[in-house]
């Protein structure tokens, strides 16, 4: 069973606005890393399909699939990077608590992805949002 990372986004106020800082600065840094101060001592379980799910203005809006986590440097001067794929999935809208760095998500707890019927457009984040709510999604 995949196991998943939950990390804020901040300064992000939405999945659009995270797709358009990605789009600027995608030229001089061709691989999508996430940078966090502490190694997660799972790694085998979260490069095996696991997910990095980003939380926006409190609520898990969107995903990112893990593809490696590399710990740079040693002592008190390392840090990680987290290597995520550059497509991004929208998931249903789940709140989260502010946290510091990065939390487990097991993935029985992880938000469902959203799909459109047929292919079609996804359920605009608002309406998700609303709906959860309300407790009829």
């Amino acid at each position: 069973m995949s196991l998943h990372l939950v990390k804020l986004c901040v300064g992000i106020d939405s999945v659009e606005a995270l797709q358009a800082w990605r789009a600027s600065v995608s030229q001089r840094e061709p691989e999508w890393k996430v940078h966090t101060r502490q190694t997660p001592k799972r790694l085998t379980e979260l490069v095996d399909g696991g997910s990095l799910y980003r939380v926006i203005k409190g609520v898990i809006l969107c995903r990112q699939r893990i593809l490696r986590v590399d710990t740079i440097g040693s002592g008190a001067a390392s840090r990680c990077e987290i290597v995520v794929a550059p497509e991004i999935v929208r998931t249903a809208p789940a709140a989260r608590r502010p946290f510091q760095g990065w939390r487990y998500l097991e993935a029985k707890d992880a938000p469902v992805d959203l799909f459109g019927e047929e292919g079609g457009e996804a359920v605009p984040p608002e309406l998700a949002v609303q709906l959860r709510e309300l407790g009829a999604w």
